[in-house]
């Protein structure tokens, strides 16, 4: 398996707009994509404007293939203009 971390920092007075677009995503994500298993988002509770994603992908196929979905393009067109920044990684899971 494949994990995907990402960390998000909302804009300034945009972390609500964010929240909602990883809410969504996560559900589409889901419900969408038969190979990932798990997508997890999380607030700092200490900075309303930062977040936290872990999602689980079978393979790296599966990782490729959530990154040519429709609804991610619309999330990215979505949360682009939200951000202040944006780290991303992967690995593999043990």
């Amino acid at each position: 398996m494949i994990a995907v971390i990402v960390e998000f920092e909302a804009s300034p007075g945009k972390a609500d707009e964010l929240r909602d677009a990883l809410q969504t995503q996560g559900r589409s994500s889901l419900e969408k994509e038969p190979g990932c298993r798990y997508f997890d988002v999380c607030q700092d509770p200490e900075n309303e404007h930062v977040f936290f994603l872990y999602e689980l992908y079978d393979d790296a196929d599966a990782v490729e293939a959530h990154g040519k979905t429709e609804h991610y393009a619309a999330f990215r067109a979505t949360i682009d203009p939200l951000l202040k920044s944006r780290v991303r990684r992967e690995m593999a899971r043990l």
